[in-house]
Order: C-alpha cells, then structure tokens, then sequence
C-alpha cells in the first residue's frame, strides 16, 4: 500500500520516509524538482522513497501519475505552492483530506483576514490594492494605519512583503511591485509592532494542540527575511495554554480540519496578534526542529492525516529532546554562487552544530532580502532556545557565503 507525497519542504523529507515504512507504506514522491532533495535522499537506504519524475506544476500530469500508482492510500501536500492542488487531487481520488475550500480559503491571507476580522478575532481587516500607482501615503493612513504591510495574498516564504512608513518606503513599493510576480494579488493592512513567533499546530476533527512555539529573529526593517528560528519557546504555561485555546478558535472560524498548521502571530504591546495561517508544518528546520526537542516524528502525524486516522501526535507525550535553533545563511549579494566557507570549523563549536546546505554551487541567487536567497542553515542543540541560539548564531559566524556578480 502506498501514500504518494506532491512535492515536498525542502527538508523532512527523510523523516517522512521513516514515518510511513514504520506505518507499512510505501511512499512515493512526485517531484518536478529531485535536486532539492538531494540531501534528504543521500541520508536514506536505497529504496526508501520512490521518486517519480513529473511536471508537478501540470494538473494532468500529475493526475495521470497519480492514477499509474497501484493501491494508493492517501496523498500527502503540505507545501503552500501545492497545498490547494494537493487538497483537490486527494477529493478527486476519493482520498482522505481537508475539503479544497478551506485549502483554498487559507492560501488568501486577504480573506483569512477579513473572515477573522469580522469574526471578532483580528481587530482590523485588509484593504485590496487595485493599482500600484494609485497607492499613497493618504490613502494609506486612511485605510489600514501607518506604519502598513502590504503583501501579497498568496506569498510565501516572505516574499512581496512591503513595509510602508514614509514617502521612501512608498517609491520603494511602488518601483519593486511593478514588476514583482505575485501568486495571488496584493492587500494593504495594519503593520504589527513585536516580536514574531510561530505556532505549530495540528488539528483533527476539530481538536487543535499547540505542539509548541519557534521564535523567529528578522532582518532590520524594512526587509522581513528570517535570519534565526528557535524552537521551543519557553513561556509561562499559563499562557501557553491561553494561545493554544486562542489558535483553536481561529482554525475552527476557517472550518480548519484534519491538518497541520504553521501560524506566524506577532507579540504586540495589546497581546498576540495573529499574521498568518499556513496550512503546513513549519518550513525550513522547523520540522527537524520538532522532532528532535520533542523526541518524536512529528512527519507521523501526516501519515495518520494521509490514511485519515487521528494523528498519535494529539496524546503523545512531548519532552525529552534538546531545544533547537538555527540560521540561514545568505550572501551579502547577489550573483553566482562560488564557495561556501567556514564549513571545516563549526564541529569545533558546541550544541553539534550541523550544516544543511539548499543550494548548490553555481546557482544564481538574485534575491538576498527574502527566503529565497538562504544557501544553507546551522543548526545547534542546547538545553533551552536561548543558548541554542546563542551556539547556533556563534557557530554561524564562521560561515562565509561567496557570491560573484553577473555583470
């Protein structure tokens, strides 16, 4: 019996691998894209994952792969670029899933927002930008407040993510939207002053349970790239328990079922104030993250959501690992990507930090202000997020990422 798996995050591919031969399935990936699991699949045993070439942006192609796999089982996608296509390929094959409306309901933060707003649970709502050049500071200040972020209803990975403050920052928007490729279409709202965390949840049949929060630690404004994640974040249990039953109430308002979610919230001077919702484990390593702080698989809990039963997440127990931090490591520009240095001296630091690189030598990188310039990541233990990620960034420091320019 086999589950297929839609493409995947650029990590935790090889515990997903573990996860489903531990359940007795095969599992299959459909990937238009093998080199970017180069690195998960080198950790594996030959055989462990099946991989399948296939234009996975081609709806029939990846329909008539899908069909060619005998005793298909559940499909598992659980990224944002495939999450919509993903969720409507498993209700055609008749497969366990969320319904494709709250799929796609989610993927639309202006909606998210809206819906939530008049729920009572975001104390504003968006505004949808029509024209680019028709928008000023006026209009702005009128409408959603100043300082405001205005970004794109189907962006990932903090991509055409604007904060407008100033005439400055408006000629700054204006001149990079023009010719920014949107997945959805742009929306203004109220910019959240405070640091940014991210719940990891996972929900069935309605029951949610906050598996714990990563710290996120931004680039200076007015960029939004995340430099260091730490997971988990030590607050009282009190209000552990209060976010927990307050993210409950947000997926149950978004008819949010049966599926993991990564929800980026902001700690304001008036209490959390929801971001995002993602309908996916957490990118990057924050899945190896979990599972190692949580000593637990947490890519378990999306084969039982895959085979429709209730993930072991929701009773297991979750302690006994180290706490996790990491960084993404950019260049300072962009252009090729020519040496990575340093590499040989971080076994020389504590908390075992390791080296996961994402992009190979001789890749172009143009953008170094988002998620899509990181070439790498440190990751380093500790016995609490704060001196993880204090060994993760130490360790980090040695690390050189050289880039030549294309002239």
């Amino acid at each position: 019996m086999t589950i297929a798996c839609l493409e995947m995050l650029s990590f935790g591919l090889a515990h997903l691998a573990r996860a489903a031969r531990e359940s007795g399935e095969r599992l299959v990936l459909l990937t238009g894209v093998e080199p970017l699991y180069l690195h998960e699949l080198a950790t594996l045993p030959p055989g462990s994952v099946d991989v399948v070439a296939v234009d996975t942006g081609d709806r029939k192609a990846v329909t008539k792969a899908l069909a060619s796999i005998e005793d298909l089982r559940g499909l598992i996608s659980s990224t944002d670029t495939w999450g919509v296509a993903g969720a409507e390929l498993a209700a055609e094959f008749g497969l366990p899933g969320i319904d494709p409306a709250v799929i796609r309901l989610v993927r639309d933060k202006a909606l998210v927002r809206d819906l939530l707003h008049r729920k009572g649970l975001s104390p504003f709502g968006s505004a949808p930008v029509e024209e680019v050049a028709a928008v000023d500071i006026e209009w702005l200040a009128s409408t959603v407040g100043l300082p405001a972020i205005i970004k794109d209803t189907a962006g990932t990975s903090s991509q055409n993510v604007w904060l407008v403050r100033d005439a400055e920052d408006l000629s700054r928007f204006r001149q990079e939207a023009q010719s920014a490729a949107l997945f959805g279409r742009l929306f203004a709202e109220r910019f959240l002053a405070g640091p940014v965390y991210s719940a990891e949840t996972v929900t069935w049949a309605g029951e949610t349970r906050l598996l714990g929060l990563s710290s996120r630690l931004m680039s200076p404004q007015p960029w939004f790239r995340e430099d260091v994640t730490a997971f988990p974040v030590a607050l009282p249990p009190a209000e552990l328990s209060e976010i927990e039953a307050w993210l409950g109430e947000i997926l149950a308002a978004l008819g949010y079922t049966d599926r993991f979610a990564h929800i980026e919230l902001c700690m304001t001077v008036d209490g959390p104030r929801l971001i995002e919702v993602n309908p996916r484990i957490g990118g990057a390593l924050v899945g190896e993250s979990m599972c190692r702080a949580l000593d637990v698989n947490v890519y378990g809990g999306l084969v039982d959501l895959a085979l429709g039963r209730r993930p072991r997440l929701l009773d297991a127990p979750l302690a006994g690992g180290p706490a996790v931090a990491f960084v993404l490591a950019y260049p300072t520009q962009a252009g090729e990507l020519v040496a990575v240095h340093g590499l040989e001296d971080i076994v020389r630091y504590p908390g075992l930090p390791t080296w996961y690189p994402t992009k190979a030598i001789g890749t172009h990188i143009e953008h170094v202000t988002d998620g899509r310039g990181y070439v790498g990541i440190v990751l380093a233990e500790g016995p609490t997020a704060e001196i993880a990620t204090h060994r993760a960034v130490t360790a980090a420091g040695v690390i050189n990422v050289d880039t030549h320019p294309r002239y």
